[in-house]
């Protein structure tokens, strides 16, 4: 064999190399995006827009869809898009809704608040704002939906309230089996036996989206925290955490982490949603449109009627600005947004039109 045969040879076994890195790497970069949430479904197939909201005429989930993300336009007139008191088995009520894509992309996952202002008497909750417990909910369609309660009482009986469940799947998490990725729960818990304030803690769930771990604190900052949103930032490669605090400045502030389960820094007190002066506002929810801006969604709640917000933020999900009212959406109150596909979209325009 000539030196100029083995040179070819091993040219062509770097080449063939090199692209198997390449593929690799790719690979692991879409797996790596994919599992951050922000980028399941790419720009170039949203067609449009879910909010999946509380309902402020009740206590149900209802749907609005929007072709940019601006204006909406509520389905089943702004009614519940299936029954909360079979979806929420202690007290018949969906508050507070957060929606995603399964991390596989293969179907869809809710989690809510169950909590019920009129069950108050009959549950012999302490007060109207208490609750017990949560609701897990799975779909192929984003129309019929299977749900899961957790009653957090199995774990802390005095616990008098679970609020407002967001949801991330978490590649890093190891199970006690050793297999690896899990759908990382948070949420605000108060129980008054243990704590002065609520405090945000989280749970993971595992594919079945029917049970969870026990609960493990996110962090205390000695203050009450409530309605953490948190979404992976491609811009500067940290996770991005918008909440509501309730001690020194209130009103919704950001802090960043390097992985979900933090270490969280207080949040920098320059940088927060700043427009409605000393107007009350909280249920921040952050969403990427598909030329990839920011947008915030968020509740200013002093007024009568309420006020449901939208702001841009930048590619660091850290300044705002352009503050306005949601439109279209006749009765919005703290939600979620999902991108959707034009066969998404148009199967729930048709599917839930009344």
């Amino acid at each position: 064999m000539s030196k100029h045969t083995n040179r070819r040879g091993y040219w062509r076994a770097a080449l063939c190399l090199a692209l198997c890195l390449m593929t690799v790497g790719v690979q692991a970069k879409g797996r790596k995006e994919s599992s951050r949430g922000n980028y399941l479904l790419p720009a170039k197939r949203t067609y449009g827009y879910l909010n999946c909201h509380m309902s402020d005429r009740g206590q149900w989930t209802a749907y609005a869809l929007s072709r940019d993300g601006q204006h909406y336009h509520d389905l089943l007139n702004g009614d519940s898009i299936f029954s909360p008191h079979e979806m929420a088995g202690i007290e018949g009520g969906t508050r507070d809704a957060y929606v995603c894509r399964r991390h596989d992309n293969k179907g869809f996952l809710m989690v809510t608040t169950d909590m019920h202002n009129g069950a108050t008497k009959r549950l012999k909750k302490p007060d109207v704002w208490c609750n017990f417990g949560i609701d897990l909910l799975t779909s192929d369609d984003l129309i019929h939906w299977r749900s899961t309660t957790i009653d957090f009482r199995k774990w802390q009986p005095s616990v008098t309230r679970v609020w407002a469940p967001q949801v991330i799947w978490d590649e890093t998490y190891v199970w006690p089996d050793g297999h690896k990725g899990g759908y990382m729960i948070y949420y605000s818990m108060l129980d008054p036996e243990r704590e002065k304030y609520d405090r945000m803690y989280y749970s993971y769930a595992d594919e079945d989206f029917t049970e969870i771990t026990r609960p493990q604190l996110l962090f205390d900052w000695g203050y009450a925290t409530i309605d953490a949103d948190i979404n992976w930032v491609e811009a500067d490669g940290k996770f991005h955490m918008m909440i509501k605090k309730e001690g020194g400045t209130t009103g919704i502030f950001t802090t960043t982490a390097p992985s979900l389960t933090g270490p969280w820094p207080e949040p920098d007190a320059t940088r927060y949603v700043d427009f409605e002066g000393r107007k009350k506002c909280e249920g921040p929810s952050a969403f990427l449109l598909k030329d990839g801006k920011w947008q915030i969604g968020y509740i200013e709640y002093s007024s009568r009627p309420r006020h449901y917000r939208l702001c841009d933020a930048d590619e660091t999900l850290t300044h705002f600005s352009n503050p306005r009212d949601i439109e279209g959406v006749g009765a919005p109150q703290h939600g979620s947004f999902l991108r959707l596909t034009k066969k998404e979209y148009k199967r729930l325009e048709k599917e839930l039109k009344k």
